[in-house]
C-alpha cells in the first residue's frame, strides 16, 4: 500500500480517536464500534486509504469525510465542539515546535561557547 497523505493521517487519527472515547457508530446501523480491528478498517475507509477499494471509491470516500469534518458532521466534533479538531491540531504542532532542529541546536551552543570565553 502507498504512503498515506498528510489528510488521511488526519482522519484515520480523528477515527481512532473516536473509537477510544467510545464515539464511533459503524454504518447504517449506528451501533457502537467495540472491535478494534473494525475501527481500523473504519477509519482506513474513511481516509480512503484501503487497499480492498479502488482509487476512485478511495478517493470519493475521502473527499466525503473533509466535507464532514469541514461542516462539523463527525461525532468527535458533535461532542467536544466544531473547535475540537483546531484544538487537536494545535497541540500537535506545540510539541513538534518544542523539538529543534539539527542547525538550531548547533547555533545554540557555538552562541554558549563563544559566551563562556568573553
Amino acid at each position: 500500500m502507498a504512503k498515506q497523505s498528510r489528510s488521511q493521517k488526519k482522519t484515520v487519527e480523528r477515527v481512532m480517536h473516536e473509537y477510544k472515547h467510545g464515539e464511533l457508530e459503524s454504518g447504517r446501523s449506528k451501533k457502537k464500534v467495540r472491535s478494534r480491528r473494525q475501527a481500523i478498517a473504519i477509519a482506513l475507509s474513511e481516509a480512503g486509504a484501503s487497499k480492498y477499494e479502488s482509487g476512485s471509491k478511495n478517493k470519493r470516500n475521502l473527499a466525503r469525510t473533509k466535507q464532514k469534518e469541514r461542516t462539523g458532521e463527525t461525532a468527535m466534533q458533535e461532542k467536544e465542539g466544531k473547535g475540537a479538531m483546531r484544538k487537536l491540531e494545535r497541540n500537535k504542532r506545540s510539541g513538534a515546535s518544542k523539538r529543534r532542529s539539527g542547525t538550531s541546536k548547533r547555533r545554540s551552543t557555538a552562541r554558549k561557547r563563544s559566551a563562556k570565553r568573553s
